[in-house]
């Protein structure tokens, strides 16, 4: 296997650190509104690797942090006129009703910022004593120039940071790039007791100390994030986490690309997102948002738009036509083609070959339209059209896709389309033509679309 590794910046061979345990961690959400499409994306290719990384064998270790204390939260719950933590409660429910609706599993560990102050605040101790760190009015900063490798993730020198990045104004710094570690409390703020007086901890803070407390380990083999992340919040991460131990903080970093629409950044701020409920509950299908993510390689940008979700729709709708074809083939085979099985078994290599280079989807969901191709051009050999249809869903599977069709409510069921199927069938054998169109136009005002077969049978699918 091998991945882009956005810390050497070039594709790298994975070679876990005590293989075949892998240890993976990745910023979660801030939970101070709706979860948007753009975190869905995040949230999806990372679960994706997962799952992929557990199919080549390895035993992951995933964990995905929850923000549940941070200026944003405050800021909303003032204006909202809620307390702070009943704001944080209802999106934390939010969170997992999103992940559910997309079909993404929990992390391993899902550590929430508040419960684990208590470890931050030794960790920042820890960052005084090695002279890293220095307490001022309340506030801890992490003293950035004296960290050596300050910018080899982002790149940058700090001549160029100071120049390119703003920064948060404040007397209390020694240096305009220094960072905050830990935050003094405002009056009617949230706070914790702390060795610097009543405060919170800074947000960087929070992922160095709860990746290496949840998975047990000062060296990450890998670290996911947004490409946003990469500074400054990942390059204080780096900082802080290696000025403590003295090792690596991560052996890959992994960052996906951003979600635009309509070609402007997707964000909260400029009030031009799809949050992930009204994506849901408009189209009531998470594969057509999935299908639309796999367009694109998980580290490029990606542009949504409501043609390219019809597009994946539509995508979708032809594994589902086979899906139905198969369905409908008797058990008994027509002999088997050895030709065709061989070229079944290079696409799903492929398919392998594809997602080990650096979790390329694009290629491998081609890998899984060839397969639709190959089976639909062979429908007439039951044998072949059943392995080809395995193959499919393990594939899919792999890449989260569920296959299954979103029921409506009050649509007609399986049930009653099969009756009036089987009543059109019989109506072209007495050659009552007029029924037969009646009972095919009603069907296909209930959304229902026929094909007869060549065997005299009729196969049927949900538009």
């Amino acid at each position: 296997m091998k991945i882009y590794n956005s810390l050497t910046r070039k594709k790298e061979e994975f070679i876990p650190l005590k293989p075949p345990v892998v240890n993976i961690y990745t910023c979660g959400v801030t939970v101070y509104d709706e979860s948007h499409i753009g975190h869905a994306r995040s949230l999806y290719v990372f679960d994706l690797i997962r799952r992929y990384f557990k199919h080549r064998g390895f035993k992951v270790k995933f964990v995905r942090n929850i923000t549940d204390i941070d200026d944003k939260i405050i800021n909303r719950a003032n204006e909202s006129k809620v307390v702070w933590n009943e704001l944080v409660n209802k999106y934390i429910v939010r969170y997992y009703e999103d992940l559910h609706a997309l079909g993404i599993d929990k992390g391993d560990f899902e550590p929430r910022a508040t419960e684990n102050i208590p470890d931050m605040i030794k960790y920042i101790e820890g960052l005084i004593s090695k002279g890293y760190a220095y307490e001022s009015g309340g506030d801890v900063y992490f003293n950035v120039r004296k960290f050596n490798s300050y910018g080899k993730l982002s790149g940058q020198s700090i001549d160029e940071m100071q120049k390119g990045v703003r920064i948060e104004p404040s007397d209390l710094k020694k240096d305009p790039l220094d960072f905050a570690l830990w935050k003094r409390s405002k009056e009617s703020e949230p706070y914790w007791d702390s060795p610097w007086g009543r405060g919170r901890p800074g947000w960087h803070i929070e992922c160095s100390v709860m990746s290496r407390k949840f998975l047990k380990c000062d060296t990450l083999d890998a670290h996911a994030g947004g490409r946003d992340l990469i500074f400054p919040h990942h390059e204080n991460e780096i900082a802080q986490a290696e000025a403590l131990t003295g090792k690596p903080f991560a052996k890959y970093w992994i960052h996906h690309g951003l979600l635009t629409m309509n070609g402007q950044k997707m964000s909260k701020s400029l009030g031009n997102f799809i949050t992930i409920k009204d994506f849901i509950d408009r189209y009531k299908d998470a594969d057509f948002l999935k299908l639309f993510f796999l367009s694109a390689h998980y580290s490029h940008p990606i542009d949504y738009t409501g043609l390219k979700i019809e597009e994946a729709r539509a995508a979708k709708e032809r594994i589902m036509i086979f899906t139905g074809k198969v369905k409908e083939k008797k058990a008994a085979g027509f002999g088997i083609l050895r030709k065709k099985f061989k070229e079944l078994e290079d696409l799903k290599n492929r398919f392998i070959e594809k997602m080990d280079d650096d979790f390329n989807t694009p290629e491998a969901l081609a890998c899984i339209f060839e397969a639709v191709n190959l089976g639909n051009k062979n429908i007439e050999n039951a044998s072949f059209v059943k392995e080809t249809h395995r193959a499919i869903i393990g594939m899919a599977g792999l890449l989260g896709l569920n296959l299954k069709r979103a029921q409506k409510t009050g649509q007609v069921s399986d049930e009653e389309v099969r009756v009036k199927v089987e009543e059109r069938n019989a109506a072209r054998r007495n050659k009552d033509y007029a029924l037969s169109d009646k009972l095919r136009k009603e069907l296909e005002e209930e959304g229902i679309f026929l094909e007869d077969l060549k065997d005299g049978s009729t196969s049927w699918r949900r538009s």
